[in-house]
């Protein structure tokens, strides 16, 4: 039950985020709160036309994902959370490092296998800003792709192992430890960012994983996978960014 709602309270505050950042665009954007002269609508409308003398290089930022950590304070079995290190090139293109930290410590309940792991990786990737002409407003939209992969080493236990062939007589102990693996995956993302004090920003973006490659076991298969999550052939992912843009 602790876990459940530790779930809903995690997606609940993303959903009211969310709503606070489409809010805070809407509400900065040019006539949002009453109509504007022809010319002033003529200078804005000039300030969304693209220009070819915008320099390549338009600064870098550097964020932190706290959504999961929050989930993990309130009682998660998983914490997932990662650094991005982002350059604006032209205002339209976006290219990123994310280096994360995944931990498990969990209890399967079906099966009563306790699994635990813990291991840094990483992405690669570009977004593109949707909102690239846009450069009167406090934000931008962006879709973006990356590639993620770790290497890691997992125990996994579980109640004795009976053989059937001598009457459950027998039993055999399962418990593997160090076990080591390493897997890759391609991930889609949508998302959004907005200024909120001078170089501060917050966003939020939805993420959807497919896993490429997963080294498994004979006897056993990586339950979590760090920076993928729960391993699957594929799932989506909420995260919620505090970001700070680089004053060079």
């Amino acid at each position: 039950m602790r876990k459940r709602i530790s779930r809903y309270i995690s997606r609940l505050l993303l959903l009211m985020s969310s709503l606070l950042l489409c809010g805070s665009l809407w509400a900065q954007r040019p006539g949002a709160h009453k109509a504007q002269p022809v010319q002033i609508q003529k200078e804005e409308a000039k300030k969304t036309e693209p220009t070819e003398n915008i320099p390549l290089y338009q600064g870098m930022s550097i964020g932190v994902e706290i959504a999961g950590i929050g989930s993990y304070l309130l009682g998660s079995d998983i914490l997932n959370s990662e650094v991005a290190l982002q350059a604006n090139l032209k205002n339209r293109f976006l290219p990123v490092v994310e280096v994360g930290y995944g931990k498990a410590d969990a209890i399967n309940d079906a099966n009563n296998l306790h699994y635990k792991t813990s291991a840094p990786y990483f992405r690669i990737g570009m977004d593109y800003n949707v909102f690239y002409k846009k450069t009167h407003l406090p934000g931008y939209l962006y879709v973006g792709l990356r590639y993620g992969m770790t290497s890691f080493s997992y125990d996994v236990d579980g109640p004795s192992m009976t053989d059937p062939n001598y009457g459950g007589e027998i039993s055999y102990p399962f418990s593997y430890s160090g076990l080591k693996s390493n897997a890759s995956w391609l991930e889609g993302v949508l998302g959004l960012k907005v200024k909120i004090y001078k170089g501060f920003c917050m966003g939020w973006s939805v993420r959807y994983k497919m896993r490429m490659s997963i080294k498994n076991h004979e006897n056993s298969v990586p339950w979590y996978v760090p920076g993928f999550g729960k391993n699957a052939s594929s799932s989506f992912n909420l995260t919620y960014n505090l970001i700070y843009n680089l004053p060079f």
